[in-house]
């Protein structure tokens, strides 16, 4: 398979088309290899308009829905930015080519292992994974100037919220309804954290963010 004409129509196809307006964006996601970031057996699925399965329940936002949370968040070149649930470190990916700095969460050790190789493999810089529960973030390099969360969570636990700088954007899927959320905005201006629904996705519960009865993927 070509996959660089296959990554090229999904992103004619799946991402300008559905209001994905910033180029750097849309260069990131033509730059970074999906097919490497996937199980084996899924590498021709790597570029279909849907989440793509990495085992043990979890799995890939669909690009559509990522590039259109990375799209709302405004990412600029000197930003610091958390990404919680970055799975294999693609989404991480993507964020190193738009920030200046980029840490990735993720509970999985072996998600975390494959992450950590995948980066290295590509030469990936300003971009750092760590282990530990999706759920706290990593205040550690708190405050950051947006936050990513890949993945569907009932609410953004305040812990996390805190950490986002003055300033500061967050974009996830809220929700758990029959496997449909709303992917959301979040913006700090002072104690004030604005919401605003921007469209309804379908994404992959995470770990320790979603009630245990909730999406079944």
């Amino acid at each position: 398979m070509d996959f660089a004409a296959v990554r090229t129509n999904m992103v004619e196809s799946q991402l300008r088309t559905n209001k994905v307006v910033d180029e750097a964006v849309l260069d990131a996601f033509l730059m970074v290899p999906r097919e490497r970031f996937v199980p084996v057996a899924f590498h021709e699925a790597a570029y279909i308009d849907d989440n793509v399965p990495l085992g043990n329940g979890r799995a890939l936002l669909a690009p559509m829905i990522l590039a259109r949370l990375l799209d709302t968040a405004q990412i600029r070149d000197t930003d610091k930015v958390l990404d919680i649930g970055c799975a294999t470190g693609y989404g991480t990916a993507i964020l190193a080519r738009l920030a200046a700095s980029v840490v990735g969460v993720e509970e999985d050790g072996e998600l975390a292992r494959q992450a950590r190789a995948r980066l290295a493999e590509l030469g990936v810089l300003h971009a750092t994974i760590v282990d530990g529960p999706l759920a706290e973030g990593y205040v550690e390099a708190a405050p950051y100037d947006v936050i990513v969360i890949e993945g569907a969570v009932a609410a953004v636990p305040d812990g996390i919220a805190g950490q986002l700088a003055e300033g500061g954007r967050l974009v996830t899927v809220v929700g758990a309804d029959r496997g449909l959320g709303r992917a959301t905005l979040m913006s700090r201006v002072g104690a004030v954290l604005s919401h605003r629904p921007l469209f309804d996705a379908a994404a992959p519960p995470l770990p320790g963010l979603v009630p245990a009865p909730g999406f079944v993927f």
